[in-house]
């Protein structure tokens, strides 16, 4: 086995491991998916997010065992990464992974399980949420910090952004981590980074709007690319989504 704990939990290194060899008995199912299981459970006052990676195949026991990084290791790291940078993220707790013979088996993450008001998804589904333009455009100036941070979250889609609602301003924090990258972005790879959010052109008209303030370039040109990518994300999407259907019905 391998782990790494955040340092403020070390003394609760056997604790924490007992959750992970107890997770199918214990805590509530929060997410469940084809590839992974997030579970909820309350450790010290505290509620947890415990995501328990699906076991690789074969071909990736291998990978993963001697020349990538896992999933979990990767999610503990970058938000370790993200915390230093002054994003928001939940606090990473830790990480354990387990070896499968001569490869890489189950792995896990441990976060610290937030509530937020909404998700980006909300946006986009309830265009008529209580302050919708001034949460999308706070929401912007947060992306905005990402790329001049050097941060390119990868996976940087609707349900992948937690939003919590304060008095004057909102807050942001960024789950679902271990897809990133860290480097300088160009123009180009910041637009392209909008393109899984919203296949709404009002919405990215907004966005596009505020980014130009903030990048100090023309608003027509930032919008011109990033509905560009948009639209062009959403038109594979959909043909994605048509080939599913249509093969769900060969087998019915």
């Amino acid at each position: 086995m391998n782990s790494k704990y955040n340092p403020a939990f070390i003394q609760h290194k056997k604790a924490l491991l007992e959750l992970i060899n107890s997770f199918d008995s214990i805590g509530q199912v929060f997410g469940k998916g084809d590839r992974n299981v997030i579970k909820t459970v309350e450790f010290n006052g505290l509620i947890l997010n415990i995501k328990s990676f699906k076991e690789p195949n074969i071909i990736n026991q291998i990978a993963y065992q001697y020349f990538r990084k896992s999933k979990a290791r990767r999610s503990f790291e970058y938000a370790t990464i993200l915390k230093e940078k002054g994003i928001g993220t939940p606090d990473p707790i830790a990480y354990f992974e387990f070896k499968k013979g001569i490869g890489f088996g189950k792995s896990f993450y441990i976060s610290e399980h937030v509530s937020p008001d909404l998700t980006f998804r909300e946006l986009v589904h309830q265009p008529d949420f209580p302050n919708h333009e001034n949460i999308l455009r706070a929401f912007t100036r947060f992306t905005f910090q990402l790329h001049e941070k050097g941060v390119e979250f990868l996976d940087h889609s609707p349900g992948n952004t937690l939003i919590f609602i304060e008095e004057n301003d909102h807050k942001f924090s960024l789950v679902d981590l271990n897809r990133m990258e860290f480097k300088k972005l160009d123009f180009k790879e910041r637009m392209y980074n909008f393109r899984r959010l919203t296949p709404k052109k009002e919405m990215v008209e907004v966005m596009s709007d505020e980014y130009a303030k903030l990048i100090e370039k023309p608003k027509e040109e930032v919008f011109k690319l990033m509905w560009e990518f948009t639209s062009e994300f959403q038109r594979k999407f959909q043909l994605k989504q048509k080939r599913k259907q249509k093969l769900k019905s060969l087998f019915r």
